[in-house]
């Protein structure tokens, strides 16, 4: 019955000076098939051009004895197969990397992983990681990635795996890290976590009692803590803070416009932009920093407005670095900008008032982060941000 009402609906679709020549359902159904059958044979038909074209040159080409004996004239360039998607956009040669095989590079990961600690420079899978690990362990940079290795939350740039509710927080890893960076023995540090949103102040007191620990069992040490939002609590930015780190990261990623496209929904630029100013004013004379990826759709007058805002709550350090798709999972990259392009947004950074500023390709939030500490801006920071605030550069 419902066939037959079909089939009603399809006679009253027809124009009424067709209807005398509709042809019955099972008339209908059999140049269906037929048509969907011419279709197939002409799909098979396009696939075998290749080797039919194949076949036909063979047959118009050289004999085999004129071939060996090299008496005859090439008619055409041998044709080069081409594999893949041939239209993207080609990696500029300024953003390739070699793969590490230093020896220094492979005994630092050999010494990460028997004192158990995870780095986001693996997890995130950084571009710089030969370099940042190509020295001796005293100039080394590692970024130390604390509570696991799953994100609850799921930006569209970011390698790192994630899941609503990760693993539970191990309460020995505080100490366990302490006791691990200590024996390790390097001067410069930085620390970051994955986004606990599961968690009721988003992990904070655990990164806070992490550094305390550390700084306790190596007081030298200098220490940069690159955090999340924790969720816009002000209490637990505060606390991060005031745990004895010397510089206090949180990165904008990209500029407002484009956050809601790029971030996790629940990271939101003015948030990001309050995080920063509550650690400044939780310790004053703290060192804040920030990083910006470029290639993923910004104008400029939307930059510029991002580093005025930052400026706004007394941000020290920005960085520069080109956005990498991570996998094709990933968002694609708008643009390879030029480095001539991160040449110009360095000097607008520096004459707008930072202290400090990366800016490159290949530069990340992290890359070579003790160079700042060992410049002279970085000793003078450390000799007192806060007059700076103030209306007075140290000098």
């Amino acid at each position: 019955m419902l066939r037959a009402g079909a089939d009603a609906v399809q006679s009253s679709l027809l124009p009424r000076a067709g209807r005398r020549n509709a042809q019955p359902a099972g008339s209908a159904r059999s140049s269906i098939a037929t048509v969907r059958s011419s279709r197939a044979i002409s799909s098979m038909t396009h696939h075998q051009r290749p080797l039919s074209a194949f076949k036909d040159r063979l047959e118009t080409g050289p004999s085999l004895d004129e071939f060996i004996s090299g008496q005859h004239e090439a008619t055409s360039k041998p044709e080069r197969l081409q594999f893949g998607n041939t239209s993207r956009e080609r990696l500029p040669d300024h953003l390739k990397t070699s793969i590490p095989t230093s020896a220094s590079y492979n005994k630092i990961k050999k010494d990460l992983r028997g004192l158990g600690l995870h780095t986001v420079c693996e997890e995130a899978r950084c571009p710089n990681i030969g370099q940042c690990w190509g020295g001796d362990k005293e100039q080394a940079t590692a970024t130390i990635m604390l509570m696991g290795d799953t994100c609850t939350r799921g930006c569209r740039f970011c390698a790192v795996k994630t899941s609503k509710a990760p693993p539970p927080l191990d309460p020995h890893e505080p100490e366990h890290t302490a006791e691990a960076i200590a024996k390790w023995g390097v001067g410069y540090i930085v620390m970051t976590s994955v986004d606990r949103d599961d968690l009721p102040d988003g992990g904070a007191a655990h990164f806070a009692e992490t550094i305390e620990k550390v700084k306790s069992k190596s007081p030298n040490i200098l220490i940069e803590a690159l955090t999340g939002d924790f969720a816009g609590d002000q209490a637990g930015v505060a606390r991060v803070a005031r745990s004895g780190l010397d510089v206090y990261a949180h990165n904008m990623e990209t500029v407002e416009e484009l956050t809601p496209f790029v971030r996790d929904r629940r990271a939101k630029f003015r948030q990001s932009l309050q995080v920063l100013d509550w650690a400044k004013k939780a310790k004053p004379g703290l060192i804040t920093k920030t990083s910006l990826m470029l290639g993923l759709g910004e104008q400029d007058w939307q930059v510029e407005a991002t580093l005025q805002e930052l400026r706004k709550v007394n941000v020290d350090v920005v960085t520069f670095g080109q956005y990498m798709r991570p996998t094709k999972r990933h968002m694609a990259v708008h643009s390879y900008v030029s480095p001539d392009k991160f040449d110009h947004w360095a000097k607008v950074a520096q004459d707008m008032g930072f202290l400090y500023v990366a800016s490159g390709p290949l530069v990340r939030s992290s890359f070579k982060a003790n160079e700042l500490l060992k410049s002279a801006v970085g000793q003078r920071l450390l000799g007192g941000v806060a007059g700076r605030d103030a209306g007075q550069v140290p000098v």
